[in-house]
């Protein structure tokens, strides 16, 4: 595999790479129904896109934030949600989520944000917690996978 890069998806071209990473791996891979996949959020997130030096999409991630994601935040407009994490299978095991993470961790320190929530899939809670998220709440079903509330501060 060869090197990577990751970068916010400000272009068309770029936002249509993350959705078709997302359809690939929550979509075809785990079964969510597409029509819950892409919700209202989309269109006012900032995006982040993995992708390989020849321009294939590796992962991607999306970062909601301000009065536009205050239904997630529970009002709160220092708190950043991170969400949509998707790493194709081909990439995974190469720190790809690490780098969006990160990448997603710096989009939300620029806007001022003072920590970054997250909905888990259970069994990724030990890849956030290495990086520094702690799980709080029960354990709830979102589109039919068990997942746990996290948090960072930055």
């Amino acid at each position: 595999m060869s090197a990577y890069s990751v970068r916010v998806a400000e272009d068309p071209a770029d936002r249509e790479a993350c959705f078709a990473v997302r359809k690939e791996v929550f979509v075809a891979e785990q079964g969510v129904p597409q029509e819950i996949e892409y919700d209202s959020y989309d269109p006012g997130a900032l995006h982040v896109l993995a992708v390989r030096e020849d321009g294939t999409p590796l992962g991607t991630g999306r970062l909601l934030y301000g009065e536009g994601a205050a239904e997630k935040t529970g009002g709160d407009l220092t708190l950043g949600s991170l969400g949509r994490l998707a790493v194709t299978r081909e990439a995974r095991g190469l720190g790809v989520g690490v780098a969006l993470v990160r990448a997603i961790e710096d989009a939300a320190r620029a806007r001022g944000l003072a920590a970054v929530d997250l909905h888990a899939q259970t069994h990724a809670l030990g890849f956030y917690e290495r990086l520094g998220y702690e799980p709080y709440g029960p354990e709830y079903l979102e589109a039919g996978i068990a997942h746990r509330a996290m948090r960072r501060a930055l």
